[in-house]
């Protein structure tokens, strides 16, 4: 028996309007002597997500279009809902969205100037179980962790805090530190159902004497919370 049938290939799918750095990572991981395989290629997030089962993939890369809200909608939807890595590739034009891919559970971004032995590189390791970022990234969130962390221990000492049940300020803190997200995403991180979710605010916003998200928005930039 030869030793690499033991191995099963990366199963990959490729999501985004195909285009030359699309048609080119297909073509390298078709090159990759059986240790990876494109399982499947779709022009949008809606279309991976219809086949998730029938592709069963270990890993997704997807070439976003930021233009269309729609579009973003989706690739949330991807991410929380998949069992396989994401990674995506990275447009400086929409830089501030992509912490939020990071949020909700991508392990890694790609740049179109990468060489290609590098992407190849970045698939291994993202299975493997690592993520892929560069080093300003991670600098910068754990100064940004570490900055949160100082300031949710200051905020446990307000008296308002003090009136949240534990579970609630699981899901306040995990709010707040999320409050860009859809309600889906944040629901997904705590692992309850979005009804759920909305409970927990209904109780959370009456002790706190806020109303909606963008009261809560607020109440974030009053206590510097971001």
């Amino acid at each position: 028996m030869n030793i690499s049938s033991l191995y099963k290939p990366i199963r990959i799918v490729l999501v985004g309007q195909y285009s030359i750095i699309q048609y080119a990572l297909e073509k390298l991981i078709d090159q990759q002597n059986s240790t990876m395989a494109v399982v499947g290629n779709y022009s949008n997030c809606t279309e991976s997500l219809l086949n998730l089962d029938k592709d069963s993939p270990n890993i997704i890369i997807i070439n976003p279009n930021l233009e269309e809200e729609k579009y973003l909608e989706a690739i949330f939807d991807l991410i929380v809902k998949t069992h396989a890595k994401v990674l995506i590739f990275k447009w400086l034009q929409h830089a501030e969205i992509y912490d939020k891919f990071l949020l909700a559970g991508a392990r890694g971004f790609l740049e179109k100037e990468f060489p290609l032995d590098t992407i190849i590189k970045a698939i291994e390791k993202v299975h493997e179980g690592q993520l892929w970022l560069s080093q300003s990234t991670i600098i910068r969130l754990l100064n940004e962790l570490s900055l949160q962390s100082l300031k949710k221990s200051h905020l446990q000492n307000k008296d308002e805090i003090h009136k949240l049940t534990p579970k609630e300020k699981k899901v306040f803190f995990t709010m707040i530190e999320n409050v860009e997200l859809p309600g889906k995403i944040v629901a997904a991180r705590l692992n309850i159902s979005e009804s759920t979710l909305r409970n927990h605010l209904t109780s959370i916003y009456d002790k706190l004497n806020i109303h909606n998200k963008s009261e809560l928005r607020s109440y974030v930039d009053k206590h510097k919370l971001k």
